[in-house]
C-alpha cells in the first residue's frame, strides 16, 4: 500500500497521527488501507494524483490499519480502503471503498 511514486503523501500512524490531523491547516484526506487490500492498491494512484495536483491546497496521506490498528479502532475503520477527510481535526466526510478522483475532489470542497 505505501506509496512510492508520490513524494506529497505522507504516511500516518498511532505515534504521529494526533499532531498530523490538529496540526494541519490545509483539509486532510486519510486513506485507510492494508497491504493485502487490492481495492486500496486499485485506489492508490488515484491518490497520488490528487496529492501531486493540490500541494498547497490540501494534504493525503495513507494509513496502514495493520500498522496503526489503534487510530482504526478509534475510527471504527471496519473495511479497506475507507478514505476520511478531516478539517481542522475533525471528520467532516467519510467514504468506504474504491472511489473517483471526482468524488474525492468533492469530499475535500477543493
Amino acid at each position: 500500500m505505501a506509496s512510492k511514486n508520490s513524494k506529497n503523501m505522507m504516511r500516518l500512524d498511532d505515534g504521529n497521527f494526533d499532531q498530523e490531523v490538529r496540526a494541519s491547516e490545509l483539509p486532510l484526506l486519510v486513506e485507510f488501507g492494508a497491504t493485502w487490500c487490492g481495492p486500496c492498491k486499485a485506489l492508490l494512484p488515484v491518490l497520488e494524483r490528487l496529492a501531486d495536483e493540490n500541494v498547497g491546497r490540501v494534504r493525503v496521506a495513507e494509513a496502514d490499519i495493520d500498522e496503526a490498528p489503534g487510530i482504526a479502532k478509534r475510527f471504527g475503520i471496519r473495511g479497506a480502503p475507507t478514505v476520511v477527510v478531516f478539517r481542522g481535526g475533525v471528520e467532516v466526510a467519510r467514504h468506504l471503498g474504491v472511489t473517483s478522483r471526482a468524488r474525492l475532489m468533492e469530499m475535500l470542497r477543493v
